[in-house]
């Protein structure tokens, strides 16, 4: 995972996680990598993963079996989707309008780049 620079690391991975979960690559009521794991994986601290699983938990889009480790929850999907598409709506999609403006992308071209992305995913 590359990160960026200008978001804390353990969003990033949260965002990433949260993309996981919503692709149903880490399903709900399954396990996820453990704290360690996913710190060798990212090549990031165990503390940065373990921020990263205590906002989720706090968020109840995984939660923790003592002794077991974490898990997806039982409606972590739509919890997931909940929490990007407010992340979304209050930071990347102002930066993302301000940038059009500035452009003087026009509202038509703009329905269709969103179709075309659409239709190609």
């Amino acid at each position: 995972m590359q990160f960026n620079s200008n978001k804390a690391i353990y969003l990033q991975i949260s965002d990433m996680i949260c993309e996981k979960i919503m692709l149903r690559q880490f399903p709900e009521e399954e396990r996820i990598p453990s704290v360690r794991e996913m710190a060798v994986q990212l090549e990031v601290n165990p503390n940065t993963v373990m921020r990263t699983y205590e906002l989720l938990q706090t968020l109840q889009i995984i939660y923790n079996k003592r002794g077991v480790g974490f898990f997806v929850a039982k409606d972590g999907e739509q919890k997931a989707f909940d929490y990007r598409k407010e992340e979304f709506l209050a930071n990347e999609l102002h930066i993302f309008m301000k940038t059009a403006v500035l452009l003087g992308i026009k509202n038509d071209e703009l329905l269709a780049y969103y179709e075309q992305f659409k239709s190609s995913k």
